[in-house]
């Protein structure tokens, strides 16, 4: 028996839309299927434009350029996330300044004022696991300062966005997913515009190869997009599936010796947890066939932004001890109830 960690979800017209695309000769970004799932996900979540691209890095990437940051701007983020969040900000010669985060794994919004200075220009939460941040308190700190907001909503699709702009993945491990691509969402016009120019290397209106500032190339794929529109069709669909799993795991672990719960999530990524002799349930259970992840590692202990200088970190903390269980739309119930019997078992036995 194995049960993978995750696995897509491919239950509805998926097929039928990549066939359309390719039938009708769209295999690039052009078409209709790009702009179908740009407006399909961005009135799902309450936002008034969607600009697709490539990965949740890249549009983390656009989010930052479209807000200007470059050389000599500091950016605040999370030292628990993945690295992505961090790499965006570096790609712009900006600095990121980390801010560690609390028992819910998300950024320590008391600790952001403090790391503020004049060089700040873009907060940017992230919704970790699912759980959102709290971002009330984020955007009046970003009001009194006049700094921009990006969240990094990699792992909270269905999370409406209330920041400048908000950043999404769809990666195959992702909620909803288009195998790679990414989207950003924001209800200002001109944002959108700068968005959606820059992901396709700034071509002027009359595409005569004249390019007055230097851009990228992050395009979706109609393919991708197709994908991506089939899957956010489905997105209450497959959020509700996601929360019976959830409950299942919290009904099945919450007794168990050995294991700490973490809070409840707005919208279930991955089922995380913590565990004593972490390494030998995870051995245990791969040897029933059960894959697991480790959680992130603080982003001031990668050897790109290494700080030996940092006290003891809440990130540090989970990092040491935490992982996540197997967890995708179509896991079943007789699925999960191995996990937790294995779980027990290790427990019970030590």
């Amino acid at each position: 028996m194995r049960v993978p960690v995750s696995q897509p979800w491919l239950q509805g017209r998926e097929q039928e839309y990549v066939t359309e695309a390719v039938a009708g000769g769209w295999i690039s970004s052009q078409g209709p299927f790009v702009p179908r799932f740009e407006e399909e996900f961005a009135r799902r979540h309450g936002s008034a434009h969607g600009v697709a691209c490539s990965s949740g890095t890249t549009a983390l990437t656009l989010a930052l350029r479209a807000l200007g940051v470059g050389p000599g701007d500091e950016v605040i983020v999370p030292e628990f996330t993945m690295i992505a969040s961090a790499w965006a900000v570096t790609y712009h010669g900006a600095t990121p300044v980390f801010v560690d985060c609390g028992d819910d794994l998300n950024i320590d919004v008391d600790r952001i004022e403090e790391k503020i200075t004049p060089h700040t220009k873009v907060i940017m939460p992230v919704h970790v696991y699912g759980r959102r941040c709290a971002m009330d308190p984020i955007m009046e700190l970003a009001h009194q300062y006049g700094l921009r907001v990006v969240e990094d909503s990699a792992e909270a699709h269905g999370v409406p966005p209330v920041a400048d702009i908000a950043c999404f993945s769809l990666f195959a491990n992702k909620i909803i997913t288009a195998g790679e691509g990414g989207i950003c969402l924001t209800g200002d016009p001109w944002l959108a515009g700068q968005l959606a120019h820059l992901r396709g290397m700034a071509f002027t209106a009359d595409h005569s190869f004249l390019h007055k500032k230097l851009a990228y190339n992050f395009r979706m794929t109609a393919m991708q997009a197709a994908v991506a529109l089939a899957q956010t069709e489905r997105l209450d669909e497959i959020l509700a599936l996601r929360k019976e799993i959830e409950q299942r795991y919290d009904e099945g672990l919450r007794d168990v010796d050995g294991i700490g719960l973490m809070p409840p999530r707005d919208v279930l990524w991955m089922y995380d947890l913590r565990a004593r002799d972490r390494e030998g349930l995870r051995a245990h259970l791969a040897e029933h066939g059960i894959e697991t992840r480790l959680f992130f590692k603080p982003m001031s202990h990668q050897p790109g932004y290494f700080d030996a200088a940092w006290p003891e970190l809440n990130a540090a903390r989970f990092s040491a001890d935490g992982l996540y269980l197997p967890t995708y739309t179509g896991l079943t119930a007789a699925d999960q109830e191995h996990v937790v019997a294995r779980i027990r078992e290790f427990y019970g036995r030590n």
